[in-house]
């Protein structure tokens, strides 16, 4: 029950020209408040990163946020405190249409890179796409999950993590991958909510050091439609309450209200994307 009844709020945060499933009660278009708590999102990435030494001042914007591209076409789960400051925050990129593994950031890993391992990775991520497609899901990528140091030991990191599973639900379900650090236990945290190992002909891909980040990482596969059965309630319940958070929508979309179902992917063009990130 702690995991429900907590001090801290879940607001979400839709990318821009999506249309809003009408699941969600609670839905609002404001481009500043959108802004802002992004921008916010950015900068607890962005000092956290830095402290764990996963990222140099110099990858950071001036005003110390963590930008990146994908920022910009995904949705986000922030957990805010009582002051509406952002505690928490985790990164769903929702894909529908032709996907491939050149589109996904995952292609940037150090593991994609690697002589030895990185066409199985290819291969186990054009697997994992080729059964979202044959299930009629999404394919989905999670990332830029942080959260605030005094947090990390309570309800709010697994909720978090949880969210994005029941957030998939409420769009329609995914098959997805996450690259995750071993630091703060952060993959561990997504193998209990039900996340797995890629696997490339029946063999397990490793967990790897990367020297960009200095950690160990993991890039696991995960089906929004089969949690372990000792979360599945938990998302269950979290699905429903989902339905009731804020939605913060930067701009109108002409077809704002959708059912969930399949539909053709709009990428973001680099220029908008630039653009965005500056503001």
């Amino acid at each position: 029950m702690t995991l429900f009844h907590s001090f801290s709020e879940l607001v979400l945060l839709a990318p821009g020209g999506c249309a809003i499933p009408r699941s969600f009660n609670r839905r609002y278009v404001d481009h500043n408040r959108h802004t802002r708590l992004l921008r916010e999102a950015q900068k607890v990435r962005g000092r956290i990163y830095l402290t764990d030494g996963a990222l140099q001042p110099s990858q950071l914007s001036e005003d110390g946020r963590h930008v990146q591209q994908t920022d910009y076409d995904s949705w986000h789960v922030l957990s805010l405190n009582g002051d509406g400051a952002v505690q928490g925050c985790a990164r769903y990129r929702h894909l529908i249409g032709n996907v491939g593994f050149d589109d996904l950031g995952v292609r940037e890993s150090w593991l994609a890179r690697c002589e030895q391992w990185g066409m199985s990775l290819r291969s186990a991520v054009e697997s994992e796409i080729m059964r979202a497609k044959q299930l009629g899901a999404a394919f989905s990528e999670v990332g830029g999950w942080a959260i605030v140091p005094e947090k990390r030991c309570t309800a709010d990191a697994l909720r978090i993590a949880m969210a994005t599973y029941s957030l998939a639900q409420l769009l329609g379900g995914c098959v997805g991958i996450s690259t995750a650090t071993e630091r703060h236990h952060s993959s561990s945290i997504l193998r209990r909510i039900g996340g797995r190992s890629l696997e490339c002909d029946g063999t397990e891909l490793p967990s790897y050091y990367d020297p960009q980040f200095r950690c160990r990482m993991e890039v696991l596969r995960f089906d929004s439609s089969l949690p372990d059965a000792s979360c599945r309630r938990w998302v269950e319940q979290l699905s429903e309450r989902l339905a009731e958070v804020t939605v913060v929508v930067p701009r109108e979309h002409a077809e704002r209200h959708f059912e969930p179902q399949r539909s053709q992917l709009r990428w973001q063009s680099q220029f908008e994307c630039a653009t965005l990130a500056r503001i």
